[in-house]
């Protein structure tokens, strides 16, 4: 049997694993729109919600971490209250459904929605409890979705600790780890350093977003002093791999120790390019870590911001690298594996549901 033809319908057929993901730089253009006015949000740039989604698209265009990161104020402030947080959610799920992620963990920092009074603990609730709304209607859509959580802390804050704590009581109902972000530069990982020994001692697993917008330092103190068990982005490895004219390639301590640990990096490459990370799609190094077979996984980072889903992505690296669904494959298993739910379940959707499906398509 031949393999199927690359479609849009095909890639959204194709199984997917997200580990990157922000929940408030996933809204949709309406939504904004309808909560502002709930809320009594009155900063948008535009009330129209088609000429919203461009505007958000532009203003995440412009090269800079420090100006895309600006755009969350509008999302974060239209999420303050639990109804809010209950609808993203829940059409955060059914969005990714829709696009055919069968697992995924959706990250947000509970700290930025505590304008309007609301405790961690009940936006964690409302927020769980629309991921809970949205698998449901997902099913009911004919998709099933498995959605977990992970929280943030914000690395120019104060608030590591106590996040961290807050992941850890809410473990054993959807929130299978943390991280932190923000800005790079001027806050390394070690700056949180208690938070990652608290949550080591609680066996709790954790991510560290390093490598975007700045370099090696920041890979090497998320890994070395703080023990993170995967990386957010990463990108930046790439400055600890030489290439010669001849084509031979060297790798240098930290990237050879990244690549012998099989550590993830979860690679944002519509976002990598946004942020200046990366010059473009063709030349973002996830075409050079792939060779090199680095644990390379394909993710959103922030569906609104940049306009993308998983399998517009993964579009998008066919058209630039030549890939095709056994590349795709390689890239989901690797996901499945760097998740952090139990071993059997990882086996489990592997086995039964990404293989299956993409022996479908491989023909």
């Amino acid at each position: 049997m031949p393999a199927a033809p690359v479609t849009p319908d095909t890639i959204r057929r194709a199984p997917k694993v997200l580990l990157h993901d922000h929940l408030d730089g996933g809204l949709r253009p309406g939504t904004v729109v309808e909560l502002a006015e709930a809320s009594g949000y009155t900063a948008l740039p535009t009330t129209d919600a088609e000429q919203l989604g461009a505007w958000f698209r532009e203003a995440a265009d412009s090269g800079s971490l420090v100006r895309y990161l600006e755009t969350f104020a509008h999302t974060c402030g239209v999420m303050q209250d639990e109804a809010a947080l209950r609808r993203v959610a829940a059409e955060c799920v059914e969005d990714l459904a829709a696009d055919g992620v069968v697992y995924a963990e959706v990250r947000y920092a509970p700290e930025l929605f505590t304008e309007r009074g609301l405790s961690l603990d009940v936006i964690v609730q409302a927020v769980q409890e629309g991921f809970a709304d949205g698998e449901r209607r997902a099913a009911g859509a004919g998709s099933t979705i498995s959605v977990k959580t992970l929280l943030c802390a914000m690395r120019q804050n104060a608030r590591s600790l106590e996040i961290a704590e807050l992941a850890v009581r809410y473990r054993d109902s959807g929130v299978v780890g943390f991280d932190i972000a923000g800005p790079e530069e001027g806050f390394p990982p070690t700056r949180n350093l208690d938070a990652f020994e608290y949550l080591r001692q609680q066996n709790a697993h954790f991510t560290i977003h390093a490598g975007e917008a700045f370099g090696l330092p920041s890979i090497w103190e998320a890994i070395q002093h703080c023990g993170t068990e995967r990386l957010g982005h990463g990108v930046r490895i790439v400055d600890d791999i030489k290439v010669a004219e001849d084509g031979t390639v060297h790798l240098g301590r930290l990237a050879a120790y990244v690549r012998d640990r099989r550590i993830p990096l979860e690679m944002c490459p519509s976002s990598n390019v946004q942020t200046g990370a990366a010059p473009s799609i063709a030349e973002h190094p996830i075409g050079l870590l792939t060779r090199l077979r680095f644990r390379v996984t394909i993710n959103t980072d922030n569906r609104l911001m940049s306009g993308c889903s998983v399998g517009s992505e993964m579009a998008a690296l066919m058209d630039a690298f030549g890939y095709d669904w056994a590349d795709l494959q390689w890239f989901t298993i690797n996901a499945m594996k760097s998740a952090f739910i139990s071993f059997d379940e990882r086996l489990a959707i592997i086995n039964n549901v990404i293989k299956p499906g993409y022996a479908a398509l491989i023909g």
